[in-house]
């Protein structure tokens, strides 16, 4: 078992996720539903800032967004949504992977607002788009001024050989979401947002009862720092090109669903690394929470 040393709490020097001295805005949470709810209320907020009666958010076929009444709505599954009807409006559902049919929805709907979209889709399959996808996604985007939103839940902190799945096209999201491996089994979930949408919230916009609190931010501090301490992104890019290599003498035979080149083989075993780690250090800050209240008590 292990705790990192006590004097390394500053902030991970992971790989750069902004532009410079732009700032970033973080909404804490508990899952990836609460995540992807925060990022829909702020696509719904920036849209009523522009006058648009019912802002309406772009989501794909066969994605997965949550299990509340928002992000599944946002899911592109009928039979996660099936008994929970009625949906709510404001969502257009285009094929995963085809840009030319947000094009089409920017030529006949008017009151888009944002896109929300995984790089990598996960229950839908692991299906990966066009390589320029994201590209062209975000072009659209910056051309009719709407959020690009990017859910990286599945895909983000290493999983893809980078740290978020949208680095590989070197563009960046107005929105992106994140949860499940950030707390490596600890609850905790994060939408972070950058410029115009970075200032959508205002005091008492958006709330979390337990987001933000000390132990899911010290478990999830932990991974972050384990993960760069031990070269873990880049450890899953070795494994997936040698996974891929393996594959490459059986391409001849027929295979039913093809090797995915941006899924992080390493991915597994960094977690089972990872994981003794944070089991520790959330062990440390229960303990520090029992102290605590010891402390309250006698006081009292």
């Amino acid at each position: 078992m292990e705790v990192l040393d006590e004097g390394n709490e500053d902030e991970p020097e992971l790989e750069q996720v902004g532009e410079g001295d732009e700032d970033i805005a973080l909404v804490g949470g508990l899952e990836c539903a609460e995540a992807n709810e925060a990022a829909i209320k702020l696509a719904r907020l920036y849209g009523h800032r522009r006058g648009i009666e019912l802002p309406t958010l772009v989501v794909t076929e066969a994605s997965f967004h949550g299990r509340t009444l928002a992000t599944l709505t946002a899911t592109g599954n009928r039979k996660v949504q099936a008994g929970f009807e009625p949906l709510m409006r404001g969502f257009i559902r285009v094929p995963y992977g085809d840009a030319e049919a947000l094009r089409v929805v920017a030529r006949n709907a008017g009151e888009v607002v944002a896109v929300l979209v995984e790089p990598v889709q996960g229950e839908g399959g692991v299906n990966i788009p066009p390589p320029d996808y994201l590209n062209r996604v975000r072009e659209i985007c910056d051309t009719h001024g709407w959020l690009m939103m990017l859910d990286e839940i599945q895909t983000g902190l290493g999983r893809t050989g980078r740290l978020f799945a949208h680095q590989h096209n070197g563009i960046l999201p107005d929105v992106m979401t994140l949860a499940k491996s950030l707390g490596n089994g600890v609850p905790i979930g994060a939408c972070l947002a950058r410029g115009e949408a970075a200032g959508l919230f205002g005091p008492g916009a958006h709330g979390s009862t337990f987001g933000g609190n000390p132990l899911a931010c010290r478990a999830a501090l932990t991974v972050l720092q384990i993960m760069e301490r031990d070269g873990l992104v880049a450890r899953s890019a070795a494994l997936g090109a040698r996974l891929l290599a393996l594959h490459r003498p059986v391409a001849q035979f027929e295979i039913r669903q093809p090797a995915r080149s941006r899924f992080g083989a390493g991915c597994a075993t960094n977690a089972l690394d990872v994981n003794r780690a944070v089991q520790s250090a959330t062990a440390a800050a229960l303990r520090a929470i029992q102290v605590v209240n010891k402390v309250a008590k006698a006081e009292a």
